[in-house]
């Protein structure tokens, strides 16, 4: 089943989903979107309900503007890495 507040996907090597997606209710202004890591993309309990812990937060005037804010941190292994580490998550 696609989730519309999903605004960027990718699998990192060893598994766990990068996500943007969009916190506030769609057609808000300002949009508000977090950058994720799912730990549990691919396994069963991937549907099991509940979000992982933001590692970014971003407000902006349109979806496409916190995409381009968010977005090269999300491409960024070493940068997910980093935050995953700075919240206590690696």
């Amino acid at each position: 089943m696609p989730d519309d507040s999903i605004l960027y996907s990718r699998l990192l090597p060893h598994g766990p989903a990068v996500r943007i997606r969009r916190t506030s209710e769609k057609g808000a202004l300002p949009v508000t979107a977090v950058l994720e890591v799912d730990r549990r993309a691919g396994t069963p309990r991937e549907f099991d309900g509940g979000f992982p812990p933001p590692l970014m937060l971003v407000e902006g005037p349109s979806e496409s503007d916190v995409l381009a804010a968010l977005e090269p941190s999300a491409r960024d292994d070493r940068v997910v890495a980093g935050l995953m580490y700075q919240k206590g998550l690696r």
